[in-house]
């Protein structure tokens, strides 16, 4: 497998470093060819940004603004989960705000019609899954967050992919082992381009619960295992005890270690978050 790049931008909050980051992976050339470029936030919660729980609306501006430069449409997406109204989480982080101030449509995935089948060849749990049309006919790119989780040791960019199942009641995925989900849904739906914000992390219990970690951190890649191993690095994790990244590299869906990183050195940014 070729080596992937993955670029480290630390800087306080603000668009630059987000723009920064972008350039260092080349996102036009990733997004060259798609029509439809869907956004995917995280919004577990209607938590606001600085609790490190949800994407910080400046990362998905800066985002928008360069999108702009390319002839594509833009979605910003979220769906429901079992305790959170992407709906209402959309309008309390801010996001919805931002969204219009741009020009960009806010999409709960739940209430797109038109769904479509996808089959899961050699999968770990889930033979296949339902989705958006929209979902498999555009690049989208995982806006994560950088934080943990007491289920899947982190949240990236992986695990943020979980969120375009358009199911309400998620529960029962977890029940079919949360890390096996995640491999079996960026198998077939996989991000064109991950990028995690940083600005303010969470350690400890989360994905919700946590503590706040200020890390003025903006990590990017077109490689979302790539970028996951970087991330969890940065936490002082090792990617390969995390299930759902050994096994997305396993099967070949991305690097752990042939890795180039641009930007800012990773031993300069590295900061041990606390565990679950």
């Amino acid at each position: 497998m070729l080596k992937s790049e993955v670029a480290i931008v630390k800087e306080e909050r603000g668009y630059d470093p987000v723009y920064r980051a972008l350039d260092l992976i080349d996102y036009e050339s990733a997004l060259s060819g798609w029509d439809t470029v869907l956004i995917k936030v995280n919004f577990i919660t209607v938590e606001t940004w600085d609790t490190g729980a949800t994407t910080d609306p400046i990362v998905v501006e800066a985002i928008i603004r360069k999108l702009k430069n390319l002839p594509v449409q833009i979605f910003v997406v979220e769906s429901d989960a079992t305790m959170t109204n992407a709906d209402r989480a959309f309008e309390v982080t801010g996001m919805k705000e931002t969204c219009e101030r741009n020009d960009v449509q806010c999409l709960n995935l739940r209430h797109v019609k038109g769904r479509v089948k996808i089959d899961i060849p050699n999968c770990e749990t889930l033979k296949s899954i339902r989705v958006p049309r929209i979902v498999t006919e555009s690049a989208i790119i995982s806006a994560a967050k950088l934080k943990t989780h007491m289920s899947t040791t982190v949240t990236l960019g992986m695990k943020n992919m979980f969120g375009l199942l358009p199911d309400k009641l998620k529960s029962k995925y977890h029940a079919l082992g949360i890390s096996k989900v995640i491999v079996d849904i960026n198998t077939v739906l996989k991000p064109t381009l991950t990028v995690i914000d940083g600005f303010v992390g969470m350690e400890g219990r989360g994905p919700v619960g946590g503590t706040p970690v200020k890390t003025d951190l903006i990590i990017a890649g077109k490689d979302v295992v790539a970028t996951d191993s970087t991330a969890a690095r940065v936490m002082g994790f090792e990617p390969m005890e995390i299930a759902h990244i050994r096994r997305a590299y396993e099967k070949g869906l991305g690097n752990v270690d042939n890795i180039e990183i641009l930007g800012s050195k990773l031993d300069n940014v590295k900061r041990v978050f606390k565990r679950s």
